[in-house]
C-alpha cells in the first residue's frame, strides 16, 4: 500500500538511504518517503523492515534514471516535493579540471542528474563538514553551480549544522545544502532547539551485562523506569507534538539492539579508571561524560578499506562499550527502530546515518516553505512485513533477497591476530 497515493502529505525520495536516518527525519516532519535508494543490501533490508510503505530500491544511483525511480515507486507524473541524500564523495581538488566530472565524485554527479530528472520542488544535499574547507571546497562550489544550471537556487550562505544544537546528545557537524526549484520559495535553516545530555538519553536503559540472553541475542524482555523527556519520547511513553510520522506497532517491554560485548577484567579495570570525557589510553575509546554530549559516532570501514571497526564510546558508569541501542539513543532514533542484529552492522548503520531529529529540523523548514500544516496519521504501521529475518541477513543472503550482486559492497574480513584488550569490539 503506497500511502502517498491516498493523502496530501508531501512526497520525498531518499537517494542514499542507508538504514534510514534521514528518511525517518523527513517522515517525522510530514513527508511520505516514496522511494529509498541504497546500494548496500544489508542496509536495504533494515530500511524495508522499518519503512513498510516505502519502495526500497537496492541499486547504485549510477544505474538508475528518474523515470525508473518514478515507475518503481508508483509515482507516475506526480510532482515530487523533495529529493534528499548525502552522496559519498572524495572532494579532491584537480588543478585545471572539473572535480564534479572526476570519476571519484561520480555519486555527486549522479545526485545532480537525478535531481534534474526527478525535478522536485526542493532538494537537500548532506555531507561532511570537510567539504567546506580547503581544496575540498572546489567540489562544493561546482555542485552549487551545477544545481543552478539545472534550475535550482541554493540557499546562501550554506551552513554546517551541529546535531548537539538540535536536541541530540552528540557532537556531530554536517553540511546541509538546501535548494529550491526556480519559482519556489527558498527555505531557511532551522534555529537551534536546545541541548540534551548523555544520561538524559541512555540513563534509563537497563544494563545489557545483566542479561545472559544478550550474549547470543540482541533482544530481551525488561521493565523500564524512564524519566527524562527525551528518553520517554524515544521509548514511546510521551507524545511528541512535532513528530507527524506514522506510529509504529512495537512491544515497549522489549529491549532491542543490545547484544553484549565481552571485555577482559583488565579492560574493565582500565575503563572504570578512565575519567569522563577522556580517552582510555590503550584502546583509545572515549569515555562518555554523563552531563555532556557524545563524541561523533562513526561507522568504521569494510574490508575494501581495511575492515576497521570504529572505536565505540565507553559507558559513563559501566565497564564496557555502549550497546547499539545506547548509540541509537545518542543518535535520536526511537526505540521502535530496529537495526541489524549484529553489532558490526548495527553500529555501521548508525554511524553512517543522519540523526533523525537533525533531519527532521531541516525537513520542517521544507514543509514550512511548502506552506503545509500536517497532522500525525492515524494509521499504525506494522514493522517487518518481510519478517524478523530482514534484520539478520548477511551480505550474501541480503543480496539474494534483493536480486543483486553480493560484491557491490566490500566484504568484512575478520582480523586473526588482534590483541583482545586493544580491539575487543571487532566481534560481530
Amino acid at each position: 500500500m503506497n500511502l502517498h497515493k491516498q493523502n496530501n502529505r508531501p512526497i520525498g525520495i531518499d537517494l542514499f538511504a542507508g538504514a534510514g536516518g534521514l528518511s525517518l527525519g523527513f517522515e517525522q516532519a510530514g513527508f511520505d518517503i516514496a522511494a529509498a535508494v541504497e546500494i548496500d543490501p544489508v542496509h536495504c533490508a533494515v530500511h524495508e523492515y522499518n519503512f513498510p510503505n516505502t519502495t526500497v530500491i537496492c541499486s547504485s544511483v549510477t544505474e538508475l534514471t528518474g523515470d525508473v525511480i518514478r515507475h518503481r515507486a508508483g509515482l507516475r507524473d506526480k510532482d515530487i516535493d523533495c529529493v534528499f541524500g548525502g552522496a559519498p564523495c572524495q572532494g579532491f581538488s584537480m588543478i585545471g579540471k572539473r572535480v564534479l566530472e572526476d570519476p571519484r565524485n561520480q555519486l555527486v554527479f549522479h545526485y545532480v542528474r537525478l535531481v534534474q530528472e526527478l525535478n522536485p520542488k526542493y532538494c537537500v544535499f548532506e555531507n561532511v563538514k570537510g567539504l567546506t574547507l580547503g581544496k575540498h571546497k572546489q567540489l562544493l562550489d561546482e555542485l552549487i553551480e551545477a544545481l543552478g544550471q539545472i534550475g535550482y537556487n541554493v540557499l546562501r550562505p550554506y551552513k554546517v549544522l551541529n546535531a548537539a544544537d538540535y536536541g541530540i546528545p552528540q557532537d556531530r557537524r554536517r553540511l546541509f545544502l538546501l535548494a529550491a526549484r526556480n519559482g519556489e520559495a527558498l527555505p531557511e535553516y532551522p534555529n537551534p532547539l536546545g541541548k540534551v545530555s548523555v544520561m538524559e538519553a541512555i540513563g534509563d536503559l537497563p544494563d545489557a551485562d545483566e542479561f545472559d540472553e544478550l550474549l547470543s541475542s540482541d533482544s530481551v524482555e525488561v521493565e523500564f523506569n524512564t524519566e527524562s523527556r527525551y528518553a520517554r519520547i524515544l521509548r514511546g511513553f510521551d507524545f511528541d507534538a512535532e513528530d507527524v510520522s506514522y506510529p509504529r506497532d512495537f512491544d515497549q517491554n522489549v529491549l532491542t539492539a543490545s547484544m553484549r560485548t565481552e571485555h577482559t577484567a583488565l579492560s574493565q579495570k582500565r575503563f572504570l579508571e578512565t575519567e569522563h570525557g577522556k580517552s582510555e589510553p590503550v584502546s583509545r575509546f572515549h569515555k562518555l561524560n554523563p552531563h555532556g554530549v557524545c563524541n561523533t559516532l562513526r561507522a568504521g570501514t569494510d574490508s575494501a578499506r581495511g575492515a576497521f571497526t570504529s572505536p565505540r564510546p565507553i559507558h559513563p558508569f559501566k565497564p564496557r562499550v555502549i550497546t547499539v541501542r545506547e548509540a541509537a539513543r545518542l543518535h535520536s532514533y526511537p526505540d521502535w527502530f530496529r537495526f541489524h542484529v549484529t553489532k558490526w552492522h548495527g553500529f555501521r548503520q548508525i554511524g553512517n546515518s543522519v540523526p533523525p531529529l537533525l533531519g527532521r529540523a531541516v525537513a520542517r523548514q521544507i514543509v514550512k516553505a511548502l506552506k503545509l500544516k500536517l497532522k500525525k496519521p492515524l494509521a499504525t504501521l506494522v514493522l517487518g512485513s518481510g519478517g524478523e529475518e530482514l534484520l539478520s541477513l548477511n551480505m550474501s543472503t541480503a543480496a539474494n533477497y534483493f536480486s543483486v550482486s553480493a560484491s557491490v559492497i566490500g566484504q568484512r574480513t575478520r582480523k586473526t591476530r588482534v590483541k583482545k584488550d586493544e580491539w575487543e569490539t571487532a566481534s560481530v
